[in-house]
Protein backbone atom coordinates (compact mmCIF):
# COMPACT_ATOMS: atom_id res chain seq x y z
CA UNK A 1 0.00 0.00 0.00
CA UNK A 2 1.15 3.53 -0.79
CA UNK A 3 0.15 6.83 0.77
CA UNK A 4 -1.00 9.44 -1.72
CA UNK A 5 -2.49 12.94 -1.85
CA UNK A 6 -4.75 14.14 -4.67
CA UNK A 7 -3.77 17.50 -6.18
CA UNK A 8 -5.48 19.50 -8.90
CA UNK A 9 -3.93 22.34 -10.87
CA UNK A 10 -5.51 25.48 -12.24
CA UNK A 11 -7.71 25.08 -15.35
CA UNK A 12 -7.79 21.30 -15.03
CA UNK A 13 -10.20 18.78 -13.55
CA UNK A 14 -7.70 15.93 -13.56
CA UNK A 15 -6.39 14.80 -10.18
CA UNK A 16 -2.68 14.01 -9.89
CA UNK A 17 -1.14 11.84 -7.17
CA UNK A 18 1.76 12.93 -5.00
CA UNK A 19 3.29 11.49 -1.86
CA UNK A 20 3.18 13.43 1.43
CA UNK A 21 6.22 15.32 2.70
CA UNK A 22 6.56 12.85 5.58
CA UNK A 23 4.54 10.28 7.49
CA UNK A 24 3.20 12.86 9.95
CA UNK A 25 2.12 15.46 7.41
CA UNK A 26 -1.61 16.19 7.17
CA UNK A 27 -3.40 18.01 4.36
CA UNK A 28 -6.85 19.54 4.21
CA UNK A 29 -9.11 19.73 1.21
CA UNK A 30 -8.62 22.93 -0.87
CA UNK A 31 -5.32 23.61 0.83
CA UNK A 32 -2.60 25.09 -1.39
CA UNK A 33 0.59 23.09 -1.90
CA UNK A 34 3.79 23.47 -3.90
CA UNK A 35 4.82 20.39 -5.88
CA UNK A 36 7.50 19.42 -8.36
CA UNK A 37 6.37 18.47 -11.86
CA UNK A 38 7.99 18.01 -15.25
CA UNK A 39 7.46 21.74 -15.75
CA UNK A 40 9.22 22.62 -12.50
CA UNK A 41 7.67 23.88 -9.28
CA UNK A 42 3.92 24.41 -9.52
CA UNK A 43 1.13 25.50 -7.22
CA UNK A 44 -1.78 23.13 -6.78
CA UNK A 45 -4.85 22.60 -4.62
CA UNK A 46 -5.45 19.51 -2.48
CA UNK A 47 -8.50 17.53 -3.59
CA UNK A 48 -8.24 14.89 -0.88
CA UNK A 49 -5.87 14.34 2.02
CA UNK A 50 -3.59 11.41 2.76
CA UNK A 51 -5.04 8.02 1.94
CA UNK A 52 -3.70 4.59 1.13
CA UNK A 53 -4.15 2.87 -2.21
CA UNK A 54 -2.87 -0.33 -3.73
CA UNK A 55 0.49 -0.05 -5.47
CA UNK A 56 -1.11 -1.26 -8.70
CA UNK A 57 -3.24 1.89 -8.89
CA UNK A 58 -0.31 4.29 -9.13
CA UNK A 59 2.84 4.75 -11.17
CA UNK A 60 6.02 4.72 -9.14
CA UNK A 61 7.93 6.66 -8.13
CA UNK A 62 5.56 9.35 -6.92
CA UNK A 63 7.01 12.80 -6.53
CA UNK A 64 6.61 14.23 -3.03
CA UNK A 65 4.89 17.46 -2.13
CA UNK A 66 7.60 20.05 -1.60
CA UNK A 67 5.70 22.05 1.01
CA UNK A 68 2.38 23.43 2.06
CA UNK A 69 1.78 26.79 0.40
CA UNK A 70 2.88 29.70 2.55
CA UNK A 71 1.40 33.19 2.60
CA UNK A 72 4.23 34.23 0.30
CA UNK A 73 3.33 31.45 -2.14
CA UNK A 74 -0.35 32.40 -2.10
CA UNK A 75 0.55 36.04 -2.70
CA UNK A 76 2.77 35.11 -5.63
CA UNK A 77 -0.02 33.09 -7.28
CA UNK A 78 -2.48 35.97 -6.95
CA UNK A 79 0.05 38.46 -8.33
CA UNK A 80 0.69 36.19 -11.32
CA UNK A 81 -3.03 35.97 -12.03
CA UNK A 82 -3.44 39.75 -11.81
CA UNK A 83 -0.78 40.22 -14.50
CA UNK A 84 -2.53 37.95 -17.02
CA UNK A 85 -4.97 40.56 -18.48
CA UNK A 86 -2.10 42.96 -19.19
CA UNK A 87 -0.08 40.18 -20.81
CA UNK A 88 -3.07 39.20 -22.97
CA UNK A 89 -3.60 42.78 -24.09
CA UNK A 90 0.05 43.27 -25.02
CA UNK A 91 0.21 39.93 -26.85
CA UNK A 92 -2.92 40.78 -28.84
CA UNK A 93 -1.35 44.06 -29.96
CA UNK A 94 1.77 42.25 -31.14
CA UNK A 95 -0.31 39.66 -33.00
CA UNK A 96 -2.06 42.44 -34.92
CA UNK A 97 1.25 44.18 -35.63
CA UNK A 98 2.65 40.97 -37.14
CA UNK A 99 -0.63 40.32 -38.97
CA UNK A 100 -0.81 36.73 -37.74
CA UNK A 101 -3.95 34.71 -38.38
CA UNK A 102 -4.31 33.33 -34.88
CA UNK A 103 -6.78 33.67 -32.01
CA UNK A 104 -5.34 34.30 -28.55
CA UNK A 105 -7.41 32.53 -25.92
CA UNK A 106 -5.40 32.52 -22.70
CA UNK A 107 -2.16 33.14 -20.84
CA UNK A 108 -0.55 31.69 -17.75
CA UNK A 109 2.52 32.58 -15.67
CA UNK A 110 4.60 29.80 -14.21
CA UNK A 111 4.63 29.60 -10.42
CA UNK A 112 8.09 31.14 -10.15
CA UNK A 113 7.11 33.90 -12.58
CA UNK A 114 10.00 33.15 -14.93
CA UNK A 115 7.90 31.83 -17.80
CA UNK A 116 4.81 33.13 -19.59
CA UNK A 117 2.72 30.76 -21.70
CA UNK A 118 0.20 31.94 -24.29
CA UNK A 119 -2.48 29.65 -25.71
CA UNK A 120 -3.95 30.20 -29.16
CA UNK A 121 -5.96 28.55 -31.91
CA UNK A 122 -5.34 28.74 -35.64
CA UNK A 123 -6.48 26.95 -38.77
CA UNK A 124 -2.96 25.93 -39.71
CA UNK A 125 0.65 26.28 -38.68
CA UNK A 126 1.77 29.76 -37.65
CA UNK A 127 5.29 31.16 -37.87
CA UNK A 128 5.38 33.08 -34.58
CA UNK A 129 9.15 33.31 -34.10
CA UNK A 130 9.21 37.09 -34.45
CA UNK A 131 6.23 37.38 -32.13
CA UNK A 132 8.04 35.37 -29.44
CA UNK A 133 11.07 37.64 -29.73
CA UNK A 134 8.96 40.77 -29.31
CA UNK A 135 7.11 39.34 -26.31
CA UNK A 136 10.35 38.21 -24.68
CA UNK A 137 11.75 41.73 -25.11
CA UNK A 138 8.60 43.23 -23.64
CA UNK A 139 8.23 40.98 -20.59
CA UNK A 140 11.86 39.89 -20.06
CA UNK A 141 10.67 36.34 -19.48
CA UNK A 142 10.83 33.01 -21.22
CA UNK A 143 7.90 32.97 -23.66
CA UNK A 144 6.02 29.93 -24.93
CA UNK A 145 3.19 29.86 -27.47
CA UNK A 146 1.05 26.74 -27.52
CA UNK A 147 -1.45 26.00 -30.24
CA UNK A 148 -4.50 24.12 -28.98
CA UNK A 149 -7.56 22.57 -30.62
CA UNK A 150 -11.10 23.88 -30.62
CA UNK A 151 -12.14 21.55 -27.78
CA UNK A 152 -9.19 22.72 -25.69
CA UNK A 153 -10.26 26.31 -26.34
CA UNK A 154 -13.62 25.67 -24.70
CA UNK A 155 -11.89 23.84 -21.85
CA UNK A 156 -9.68 26.87 -21.17
CA UNK A 157 -12.34 29.56 -21.60
CA UNK A 158 -15.22 27.62 -20.04
CA UNK A 159 -18.84 28.59 -20.50
CA UNK A 160 -22.43 27.43 -20.02
CA UNK A 161 -23.37 24.34 -21.99
CA UNK A 162 -26.78 23.83 -23.69
CA UNK A 163 -27.96 21.96 -20.58
CA UNK A 164 -27.52 25.12 -18.49
CA UNK A 165 -24.56 23.82 -16.50
CA UNK A 166 -20.84 24.67 -16.84
CA UNK A 167 -19.13 22.81 -19.67
CA UNK A 168 -17.99 19.35 -18.56
CA UNK A 169 -14.55 19.80 -20.10
CA UNK A 170 -13.82 22.87 -17.99
CA UNK A 171 -15.45 21.73 -14.76
CA UNK A 172 -15.40 17.98 -14.14
CA UNK A 173 -13.81 16.01 -16.99
CA UNK A 174 -10.23 14.85 -16.29
CA UNK A 175 -9.60 14.12 -19.96
CA UNK A 176 -11.45 14.26 -23.26
CA UNK A 177 -13.24 11.05 -24.19
CA UNK A 178 -13.88 9.83 -27.70
CA UNK A 179 -17.41 10.78 -28.76
CA UNK A 180 -19.02 9.45 -31.94
CA UNK A 181 -22.20 10.01 -33.88
CA UNK A 182 -23.16 6.42 -33.10
CA UNK A 183 -23.58 7.41 -29.45
CA UNK A 184 -26.16 10.02 -30.42
CA UNK A 185 -27.97 7.47 -32.58
CA UNK A 186 -27.99 4.93 -29.75
CA UNK A 187 -29.74 7.43 -27.51
CA UNK A 188 -32.40 8.18 -30.09
CA UNK A 189 -31.35 11.82 -30.49
CA UNK A 190 -32.13 13.82 -33.60
CA UNK A 191 -29.01 14.23 -35.73
CA UNK A 192 -29.23 17.99 -35.67
CA UNK A 193 -25.86 19.71 -35.15
CA UNK A 194 -27.40 22.44 -33.00
CA UNK A 195 -28.93 19.84 -30.68
CA UNK A 196 -26.01 17.50 -30.12
CA UNK A 197 -23.07 19.91 -30.33
CA UNK A 198 -21.35 21.69 -27.46
CA UNK A 199 -19.99 25.23 -27.39
CA UNK A 200 -16.92 24.03 -29.26
CA UNK A 201 -19.02 22.92 -32.21
CA UNK A 202 -18.07 19.29 -31.68
CA UNK A 203 -20.26 16.48 -30.37
CA UNK A 204 -21.16 16.97 -26.71
CA UNK A 205 -18.86 15.12 -24.31
CA UNK A 206 -21.81 13.96 -22.21
CA UNK A 207 -22.97 11.63 -24.99
CA UNK A 208 -20.34 9.22 -23.70
CA UNK A 209 -21.49 9.14 -20.08
CA UNK A 210 -24.32 6.59 -20.41
CA UNK A 211 -23.34 5.16 -23.75
CA UNK A 212 -22.76 1.64 -22.41
CA UNK A 213 -26.38 1.45 -21.26
CA UNK A 214 -27.87 2.94 -24.40
CA UNK A 215 -25.67 0.84 -26.69
CA UNK A 216 -26.99 -2.31 -25.03
CA UNK A 217 -30.62 -1.19 -24.98
CA UNK A 218 -30.44 0.03 -28.58
CA UNK A 219 -29.87 -3.55 -29.72
CA UNK A 220 -33.07 -4.66 -27.96
CA UNK A 221 -35.32 -1.90 -29.31
CA UNK A 222 -37.16 -2.06 -32.65
CA UNK A 223 -36.02 0.31 -35.38
CA UNK A 224 -37.93 3.55 -35.85
CA UNK A 225 -40.16 3.16 -38.88
CA UNK A 226 -39.80 -0.60 -38.69
CA UNK A 227 -42.70 -3.06 -38.72
CA UNK A 228 -43.50 -4.97 -35.54
CA UNK A 229 -46.14 -7.41 -34.41
CA UNK A 230 -48.09 -6.38 -31.31
CA UNK A 231 -50.77 -8.14 -29.27
CA UNK A 232 -53.26 -5.94 -31.16
CA UNK A 233 -51.94 -6.39 -34.67
CA UNK A 234 -49.09 -5.32 -36.92
CA UNK A 235 -47.90 -1.73 -36.78
CA UNK A 236 -45.09 0.72 -37.42
CA UNK A 237 -42.76 1.98 -34.68
CA UNK A 238 -43.13 5.74 -34.16
CA UNK A 239 -40.88 6.30 -31.13
CA UNK A 240 -38.89 4.45 -28.49
CA UNK A 241 -38.50 5.15 -24.77
CA UNK A 242 -35.00 3.86 -24.07
CA UNK A 243 -35.39 4.13 -20.29
CA UNK A 244 -38.81 2.51 -19.87
CA UNK A 245 -38.22 0.01 -22.70
CA UNK A 246 -41.48 1.03 -24.33
CA UNK A 247 -42.26 1.60 -28.02
CA UNK A 248 -45.05 3.71 -29.45
CA UNK A 249 -46.61 1.87 -32.40
CA UNK A 250 -49.01 3.11 -35.08
CA UNK A 251 -51.57 0.45 -35.93
CA UNK A 252 -53.74 0.84 -39.02
CA UNK A 253 -57.11 -0.87 -38.63
CA UNK A 254 -59.20 -2.51 -41.34
CA UNK A 255 -61.45 0.56 -41.68
CA UNK A 256 -58.39 2.74 -42.39
CA UNK A 257 -58.29 4.45 -39.01
CA UNK A 258 -55.01 4.74 -37.15
CA UNK A 259 -54.35 4.06 -33.49
CA UNK A 260 -51.20 4.93 -31.54
CA UNK A 261 -50.45 2.71 -28.55
CA UNK A 262 -47.51 2.06 -26.22
CA UNK A 263 -46.21 -1.47 -25.85
CA UNK A 264 -43.47 -2.97 -23.74
CA UNK A 265 -40.62 -4.17 -25.95
CA UNK A 266 -40.94 -7.67 -24.52
CA UNK A 267 -44.47 -7.88 -25.97
CA UNK A 268 -43.33 -7.03 -29.51
CA UNK A 269 -42.13 -9.37 -32.22
CA UNK A 270 -39.57 -7.93 -34.64
CA UNK A 271 -36.23 -8.62 -36.28
CA UNK A 272 -33.61 -8.17 -33.56
CA UNK A 273 -30.91 -7.59 -36.18
CA UNK A 274 -32.61 -4.67 -37.90
CA UNK A 275 -30.06 -2.06 -36.85
CA UNK A 276 -27.78 -2.05 -39.88
CA UNK A 277 -25.04 0.24 -41.06
CA UNK A 278 -27.48 1.91 -43.48
CA UNK A 279 -28.56 4.03 -40.51
CA UNK A 280 -25.44 6.06 -41.15
CA UNK A 281 -27.03 7.41 -44.33
CA UNK A 282 -28.98 9.76 -42.06
CA UNK A 283 -25.77 11.62 -41.28
CA UNK A 284 -25.74 14.74 -43.44
CA UNK A 285 -22.74 16.65 -44.74
CA UNK A 286 -23.27 19.20 -41.96
CA UNK A 287 -23.03 16.44 -39.37
CA UNK A 288 -19.75 15.17 -40.80
CA UNK A 289 -18.18 18.54 -40.03
CA UNK A 290 -18.72 18.11 -36.30
CA UNK A 291 -17.34 14.59 -36.03
CA UNK A 292 -14.03 14.18 -34.21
Amino acid sequence: MAKIIGVKFRNTAKVYYFSPENDKAEYKERQGVVVETAKGLEYGTVVFGVKEVDDSEITHPLKPIIRKATEKDEKRVKENQKKVPEAMEEAQKKILEHNLDMKLIGAEYSFDGKKLVFYFTADGRIDFRDLVKDLATKFHLRIELRQVGIRDETKILGGIAPCGRPCCCSSCMPEFSKVTIKMAKNQGLHLNPSKISGLCGRLMCCLEYENDYYAEVYKKMPKLGGTVKTPEGTGVVVSNDMLKLISKVKITKEDGSEVYKDFAVKDLVFNKNNHKEEDDKEITEDMKKILD
